[in-house]
């Protein structure tokens, strides 16, 4: 669910924050997210699952929203990858989430402040559905949290969201918690056992990192007519999502259509490089 169809809110400010969560191991994680060329802590968040926290505030210097710029990550990460990508999101007016998952149109729900739902309800059963929930139990929880709640704020939401997404084998480190300020969000993950930095690389070390391996996980068998397929696939969509995201001048946006571009060069690349079956 796009969400242009709601007010952007206030960007900046101390309550604003961001998490986003991958259905991976940090391992996994790490080579895609320096594509990102941003400034990031990683964890790990529980069975097969990851977490990045942001060390800086980009939607504080920027026209975007936290939403818009988390949005955009989430996709960036999640491109050509056989996991998905999860975005958490909260500033002084709204809260929310983004879940990306390859080059599926992106889904999200939103809450204001308050608690009230300002979401559509099949949002939540796509989420389910693309995370391989129940889709009885879990999908009845998440039902609930498009319900009117007079005692739910936004932040109380987003722990009943997280305490489905438990059920998936989440398990956040302490102290990251959806609602908290960006800094006590680094400083928690900075205290996590096993926690590393992701610093942005240029784009020699970048593509170091992707071909030691990774690149050929996200690729269909080597050298072969689908890989080629998939690379020319990625830079054909990659050229007009960073034309669309100059023009919205999205940081985010751009960077999901860079890195279509980048993997759909490397994999080009190395569909030429490798010999045919």
């Amino acid at each position: 669910m796009s969400t242009d169809a709601f007010p952007a809110g206030r960007a900046g400010g101390p309550t604003s924050g961001a998490l986003l969560l991958c259905r991976a191991e940090p391992r996994t994680v790490a080579p895609v997210a320096l594509l990102l060329r941003e400034r990031m802590l990683l964890t790990g968040a529980g069975d097969q699952w990851s977490v990045l926290v942001p060390e800086g505030k980009p939607w504080l210097v920027g026209a975007e929203p936290v939403d818009r710029v988390v949005a955009g990550w989430a996709t960036a990460l999640a491109v050509g990858a056989s996991w998905p990508a999860l975005a958490l999101w909260w500033d002084a007016d709204r809260a929310g989430y983004t879940l990306a998952s390859g080059f599926r149109r992106t889904v999200g729900y939103i809450w204001l402040t308050n608690g009230t739902p300002a979401g559509e309800d099949e949002a939540m059963r796509t989420f389910a559905a693309r995370l391989g929930l129940d889709p009885v139990l879990d999908v009845q929880s998440l039902d609930q949290l498009t319900k009117p709640d007079p005692a739910s704020d936004a932040r109380a939401r987003m722990r009943g969201l997280l305490a489905v997404l438990t059920r998936a084998g989440v398990e956040l480190p302490a102290g990251l918690s959806p609602g908290a300020p960006a800094d006590g969000l680094r400083e928690a993950a900075r205290a996590t056992p096993g926690a590393r930095p992701v610093e942005p690389a240029g784009p020699r070390d970048t593509a170091r990192e992707l071909d030691a391996g990774h690149l050929r996980a996200w690729l269909p068998p080597a050298g072969g007519p689908p890989a080629r397929a998939l690379a020319l696939a990625q830079v054909a969509a990659g050229v007009p999502l960073t034309l669309w995201g100059l023009r919205r001048r999205s940081g985010g946006w751009i960077t999901a259509g860079a890195l279509l571009l980048a993997h759909g060069t490397l994999g080009l690349a190395y569909a030429a490089r490798v010999p045919r079956d």
